[in-house]
């Protein structure tokens, strides 16, 4: 307390610092009065110091920080760079709730009074959130705040330049007003700085992913980037060189990625072997090259996310690409030769079941197969009997072969093998009856199961053996909600030894699988992509409801979250009306509602939209929870131990 009296500045500044720091809400009315003072010190350190703690301690205190206003206001028309900068920082914290006040607080700014660059970018900052916020029309009422983003493309400050094409080229923009800043990010592209050069091909990688055709004309410049001793800067200039490019430079762009390939560490490698894959999906007539590639990246040293980002591409190729399928399944089955993870191991077995037996010459495989068999982990074994008996039971002419190789299973040390052996022995010679012909057959061994996994394994958790056997028709349809997703440590990956079931799986996979199990939407085709659980009530309400937004081709899910938090109450007949009166091109064709919704005990209402295919589209929804609300009686019983 007695530093903030100090005469020496750099005493005050501190002792500013460090009382803002630990003081609570008690202690801070006591000295307001000295920090407002502060604020408005002709040191620009202690007014620096004085709005620094201020923004601090508006998130425990904002309302004792909204008093500072007219002091804040005086800091931003500061000739000191620093003060204007932090005093902007704290005057739009104070305001933020209020989105008049930011606006008027934008448009006040924006004619020229902000003079630090650090400031500006700030302002650029908030410029885009009030157009963003307000539905941008750049034809009328916000045409003043897109010129000043325009106008500070040509500030002298590169930073302030740089701010402002990075944020109109995030805008819903047209083609002409996004060519300013196209070009200056072109120019930055030959700097002599790194910095400027890695900033602004970063950004027009990004602006590749959605507005291929705008990032054309800078084609030239980002080759010339491609052999730059800054192996980041290069490996965002050939990644965007992908997303950019046309058929007749492919090859040239393969040959050149290899050449650096082995120089730049894997998560940039990731990144690399995604653009190939939507490249390759692009131009599908030069599948050979990207799989020669994707394959000789297969044989180089890597970790676990990196082989699987490859093994993913190149399943998706197959998959998507007919001429590619014997090529691709004949890389995956010389990468599993020598592979030294069990979850890739066991993914690509899984997926030769399912495609080497459509193959032109499926007993090409079988060596390969076997040979994991012999020589791999529990895991990988088990994974390969299940992958020869698909041959044998989807493949005639197999049969015998696969037969014998089955039967030599049988001496296996693990129990697992044995019993998948033995299974699939008695069922595909008939020794057990499943149903009346060979497809009930092969539907009852290697078809879907139409519960949710999730469901039929807690089921048989709980299943007690006893004289009945086991029935799946009592296991439960309902589709769980989802567990949060788990954050992984940074460069670990699965054990070698771990099952396949625990390898992980990534959100969208695991909502595909969970939405395919609801009839209504089973026919929606593949899913594109599932957005993060949204909050749509407080925190305290008495019923909480999140939204997690499903994107089809054609069609969009809504997935509401719903959860009871009164004990003493049962929700029944469970629905969310939506209007969506302001989302014109969306037309609702099913909902599937929520018969009960007990106590602690979460469950989901579905609703779906039908939208144009690959036409962007945009709309609100207003959402009204309806339900039939019963009381239920708690009954506690006291037991004692006599």
């Amino acid at each position: 307390m007695k530093d903030m009296n100090s005469k020496t500045d750099m005493y005050r500044a501190n002792a500013i610092r460090v009382l803002c720091r630990i003081i609570d809400g008690t202690l801070l009315t006591q000295i307001e009065r000295y920090l407002k003072q502060a604020i408005v010190d002709k040191n620009p350190v202690v007014a620096s110091a004085s709005l620094v703690s201020g923004i601090h301690l508006a998130q425990a205190n904002p309302e004792i920080v909204k008093r500072w206003s007219n002091e804040v206001q005086e800091a931003v028309q500061s000739r000191a760079p620093l003060v204007q900068f932090h005093g902007l920082a704290l005057l739009h914290q104070i305001r933020q709730n209020d989105r008049l006040a930011v606006s008027k607080l934008v448009s006040s700014l924006t004619r020229g009074s902000v003079r630090s660059p650090l400031a500006q970018c700030l302002l650029i900052r908030y410029t885009s959130q009030v157009m963003c916020e307000s539905s941008m029309n750049t034809q009328n009422g916000d045409r003043p705040f897109f010129d000043f983003l325009e106008s500070s493309l040509r500030h002298k400050a590169e930073m302030v330049a740089l701010e402002a094409a990075r944020k109109i080229t995030e805008m819903d923009v047209t083609s002409r007003e996004l060519a300013p800043a196209i070009t200056l990010l072109q120019l930055y592209l030959s700097s002599s700085k790194p910095v400027l050069r890695f900033a602004a091909v970063r950004t027009l990688n990004k602006v590749a992913r959605t507005r291929p055709l705008a990032v054309t004309n800078c084609n030239v410049d980002l080759e010339s980037l491609l052999s730059d001793q800054n192996r980041s800067i290069a490996t965002l200039a050939i990644t965007t060189l992908l997303k950019t490019g046309n058929e007749s430079s492919v090859d040239r762009l393969i040959k050149q990625i290899t050449l650096f390939m082995s120089d730049i560490a894997d998560e940039f490698k990731i990144v690399v072997v995604e653009a190939i894959r939507s490249l390759c999906l692009k131009f599908p007539l030069k599948y050979r090259s990207m799989l020669n590639f994707l394959s000789n990246s297969l044989r180089e040293e890597g970790g676990f996310e990196y082989k699987k980002a490859i093994v993913d591409s190149i399943v998706t190729l197959v998959s998507e690409i007919p001429d590619a399928k014997e090529i691709g399944l004949l890389h995956l089955c010389e990468f599993i030769e020598d592979c030294e993870f069990t979850y890739l191991s066991s993914q690509i077995l899984h997926f030769l079941g399912n495609e080497g037996p459509r193959t032109s010459d499926p007993s090409r495989y079988i060596r390969y197969i076997y040979n994991r068999v012999i020589l791999e982990n529990a895991t990988v074994r088990a994974s390969a009997v299940s992958t020869l008996a698909k041959f044998g039971a989807l493949v005639d002419t197999l049969k015998p072969q696969i037969f014998v190789l089955l039967q030599r299973c049988l001496f296996d040390t693990e129990d697992e093998v044995r019993d998948r052996a033995t299974l699939y022995l008695q069922t595909l010679s008939g020794e057990v009856a499943i149903g009346n012909d060979e497809k009930d057959v092969k539907d009852f061994l290697f078809g879907s199961f139409d519960v949710p996994l999730a469901n039929l394994e807690a089921s048989l958790r709980t299943y007690e053996p006893s004289e009945e056997p086991f029935d799946i028709s009592l296991v439960s349809r309902e589709v769980r909600s989802l567990p949060p997703k788990e954050k992984a440590a940074p460069g670990k990956r699965p054990p070698a030894g771990a099952a396949a079931a625990a390898a992980p799986v990534s959100t969208v996979d695991a909502y595909q699988k969970m939405l395919s199990f609801i009839p209504e939407f089973s026919g929606f085709g593949r899913l594109f992509k599932s957005s993060e659980p949204m909050e749509l009530t407080e925190a305290e309400t008495e019923y909480a409801v999140s939204v997690v937004k499903h994107i089809y081709d054609g069609y969009i899910v809504l997935q509401y979250n719903c959860a009871n938090t009164i004990e003493e109450q049962l929700l029944e007949d469970v629905t969310v009306c939506v209007d969506a009166s302001d989302a014109e091109e969306f037309s609702e064709i099913c909902s599937k509602p929520l018969a009960s919704l007990p106590y602690n005990s979460p469950g989901q209402v579905f609703v779906a939209f039908e939208k144009p295919e690959r036409v962007p589209v945009v709309g609100k929804f207003l959402n009204l929870l309806k339900f039939t609300v019963k009381e239920v009686n708690i009954m506690v019983f006291h037991v004692y131990n006599l």
